[in-house]
């Protein structure tokens, strides 16, 4: 379990002490620790600011304690919660309306590994991966989503489908677009993935 969903485990023990019953608290345990990780990647592709990105997963969660009774009848819990996450961070970009720029040095200790690494090889790959950010930031909003949900976030086509509901091929298509038209801007940039 990653410190944030040890985190964020701790932060939900209050309210899952107050459940209903024992077996609701330990699934949404069990939800916490397996699916805080790629739900923070989820809010982070989209908010690039980790507080930000947690406060998005602690509100997605406490959307599922709300709606706990429902459990059960949930066929994909991974998509579910992908998908309540992905409207709660829409939720909140469409509030704020700004995004700052990231330049907090713990953001970039939490995405880029630093083993065994130079800190000019550091940099030079923190300004490559804020160089592609950038390019993905200029993609039409439809491809853009589609991309984030497929490489960052590691969906399926019918899962991020499920998640923007609409056809999966609809995806495929705004997927291949978000790729042609990333190469084009990071040629323009001078470098290519």
């Amino acid at each position: 379990m990653s410190a944030f969903s040890g985190q964020l485990a701790g932060w939900m023990a209050p309210a899952l002490a107050t459940a209903e019953t024992l077996d609701s608290s330990e699934t949404i345990t069990a939800l916490v620790a397996e699916y805080s990780t790629t739900l923070y990647r989820v809010a982070y592709s989209v908010m690039r600011n980790a507080a930000e990105a947690e406060d998005a997963v602690q509100e997605a969660f406490l959307r599922v304690l709300k709606h706990r009774d429902k459990l059960s009848e949930i066929r994909d819990l991974r998509v579910w919660l992908v998908r309540i996450t992905w409207n709660v961070v829409l939720d909140k970009k469409r509030r704020s309306k700004t995004r700052p720029e990231n330049e907090d040095i713990a953001d970039f200790a939490r995405i880029l590994p630093a083993a065994d690494r130079r800190a000019d090889a550091i940099l030079i790959s923190s300004q490559e991966h804020s160089r592609i950010l950038k390019a993905i930031d200029q993609l039409p909003a439809k491809e853009r989503e589609a991309l984030l949900l497929s490489a960052v976030d590691e969906l399926a086509t019918p899962e991020i489908a499920s998640v923007l509901g609409t056809t999966e091929s609809s995806i495929r298509s705004r997927i291949f677009r978000a790729r042609r038209e990333l190469s084009v801007l990071l040629a323009k940039q001078g470098g290519s993935l």
